[in-house]
Formats: C-alpha cells, sequence, structure tokens
C-alpha cells in the first residue's frame, strides 16, 4: 500500500491533482479528504458558524483520521465521516464505506501540520499556486458550491483563508517530496507526480 499526501492552500488545485492519479491509477486509487474530519460544529449558532476559523489545524479531527488511516494500513475498512459545509456538522446518520487499495490519497490544507499524520505517508505532495488564482478559485466554489454571497467569502479570505494560509499552510511547503506550481494545470508537474508513484509502486511490487 502506498499512502500519499497532497497538500496546499484553499484552491490551489489539490482536487485536479488528484483527478489526473484517479484517471491514471483508477480502481487502484481510495481518497481521504481531510474536509470529511472537519470536527462538528452543528451546535454553533449562525453568528459563530461565520467567524469560526476553518483554516485552523485546530478545526480538524486529526485524532480519528490518523486512526481511520491505521485501520486502512492494516488492511480494514473503515466509515468515513460525512461532513456538511452548510450546517458545518457531522452527520449522525450516514457514513462513506471505504475499502482499502494500493494507493491511499489524503488530501487537504493543513495535513501537513500534524506531526503523526505526516509519519504515515509515504509521498509528500504540496500544490502551489498564485494567491490571486486561488482566490479566483475559493469565491466560484464557495459562490456556486456551498451556497456564500461572495461578501461574506471575501471577507472570510482576509480575516481568515490568507492570514491562516501564511502561519500554517504556505511553512509546509518544505515537507513535500514533490512541489507542483502553478497549480493543478501544471502539465509537466503532474507528470513527474505520475511517474514518481509509478515508480514507488514498483519499488513496492517488482514484477
Amino acid at each position: 500500500m502506498l499512502i500519499i499526501g497532497i497538500a496546499g492552500g484553499s484552491g490551489s488545485g489539490k482536487t485536479t491533482v488528484v483527478k489526473r492519479i484517479q484517471e491514471e491509477f483508477k480502481e487502484r486509487i481510495v481518497v481521504i479528504p481531510q474536509d470529511s474530519y472537519y470536527k462538528d460544529c452543528g451546535h454553533l449558532t449562525a453568528e459563530e458558524k461565520v467567524v469560526y476559523n476553518f483554516d485552523h489545524p485546530d478545526a480538524i479531527d486529526f485524532e480519528l483520521l490518523t486512526s481511520q488511516l491505521e485501520q486502512i494500513k492494516r488492511g480494514e475498512a473503515i466509515e468515513q465521516p460525512v461532513y456538511s459545509y452548510i450546517t458545518c456538522a457531522r452527520s449522525k446518520t450516514e457514513t462513506v464505506h471505504v475499502e482499502p487499495a494500493d494507493i491511499i490519497i489524503v488530501e487537504g490544507i493543513l495535513i501537513f501540520t500534524s506531526p503523526q499524520l505526516m509519519s504515515q505517508l509515504d509521498i509528500k505532495v504540496f500544490v502551489d499556486a498564485d494567491d490571486d488564482d486561488r482566490l479566483s478559485r475559493i469565491l466560484l466554489r464557495d459562490t456556486e458550491e456551498r451556497g456564500k454571497d461572495v461578501k461574506a467569502v471575501l471577507t472570510r479570505y482576509n480575516d481568515l483563508v490568507k492570514p491562516m494560509h501564511l502561519q500554517f499552510i504556505a511553512p509546509t511547503k518544505r515537507y513535500a517530496d514533490v512541489i507542483i506550481p502553478l497549480g493543478g494545470n501544471n502539465e509537466v508537474a503532474v507528470k513527474i507526480l505520475l511517474a514518481t508513484i509509478e515508480k514507488a509502486l514498483a519499488d513496492k511490487w517488482p514484477q
């Protein structure tokens, strides 16, 4: 089993990179999104949710994430949490059944901030992108997919997303084995990553 961590700022293009890896290795891959492991904030008021800091490492249930990753590494299936960006709550009745696979991708903005999680990763990838490009993607995503208005997105970006990126996310780039500059559409860098994964798989399971 090969465990790959893909980090990078919000809107950097991590999802695009993950999709490219899925296209290449198909059914051999399982993706574990960090976002499924946000701590349950459903009990907060609407006003409290607006100012809650989702870009701080404390917002992530790393204990559950690392525990479930260990289960998968042992060949056991897990019940992955389901988190709603609309209610900021974790479902009490629904989970996603995840079976082990040859390649496990753990993807999220804060995954390199957890030493325990970092120690479980075989390949660490950081997807880098210009701040302007990231902001434009965040605006599109949060307004179209998460029901936020533009003013609220910009306020959150300036008050929380940008400073947390500078404090917690950007510094973790130094831990990466592979850096993909200019976001997920960097074809050359993505091909290098795919070749790296192919070689790592060959080293684990020689023909």
